[in-house]
Formats: C-alpha cells, structure tokens, sequence
C-alpha cells in the first residue's frame, strides 16, 4: 500500500500562508479513509491542531505579531502518495499520537 501524505498549514493573523506536508510511511496499511476520519475527529473547531502535539514541523513564519497571530495550524488534507516518506514516525505513530494527546487533552477537561 502507499504511503500517506499529511497536507497543512499556517496562517498567520495577515491571511499569509505556508503549505507544507509530511509523509508517513505506511507499513500497517491503514485506510486513508479510517485515517482521516480520527484526524477529522480531533481537531479544534473541525479545523486545527497543535504541530507540537501532533509531532509535524512548525511552519510560522519568522515575524510575529502578538496582536493577530496564533499558534495552531490548519488541517488540510491526507492523500495516498507514492513519494518517499519525509518523517521519523510511520502512520501507526502518527495516528497513536494524535490518539494519545487528545485523550489527554479530553481527560483534562472531562475531569
């Protein structure tokens, strides 16, 4: 089965933006569609995440403005690839750290 390409970005408070993607290798060939589904499932607001939590590169640009910006990224979209994988994590780490931290995330609150 091929690899998976995680697609996201950053945009800034500007509406400027930088794209970036990581690709996973795919041992346990996970389904692309079970894949996004949990992704789906975890994001802020259906739309973002945390790269620190979610292990992928940061992609903020080098100014900051504390008035406008913030500091989550922006899901876009996963896609079967056929391009060497670019991470030190597989899908299976990825998919168990994006599990992991929002159980931790949801304990916190739920008490």
């Amino acid at each position: 089965m091929p690899n998976i390409k995680f697609n996201y970005l950053y945009r800034d408070g500007g509406n400027y933006k930088n794209y970036s993607s990581v690709i996973f290798a795919n041992p346990d060939n996970i389904d692309l569609t079970e894949l996004e589904k949990l992704i789906k499932s975890k994001l802020i607001y259906g739309e973002w995440f945390y790269v620190n939590e979610w292990k992928v590169p940061d992609l903020h640009f080098g100014t900051w403005d504390n008035e406008i910006d913030h500091t989550f990224h922006e899901f876009e979209s996963v896609e079967y690839t056929d391009e060497a994988e670019n991470s030190d994590i597989n899908c299976i780490e990825f998919k168990a750290t994006i599990e992991k931290v929002v159980t931790v995330i949801n304990n916190y609150f739920l008490g």
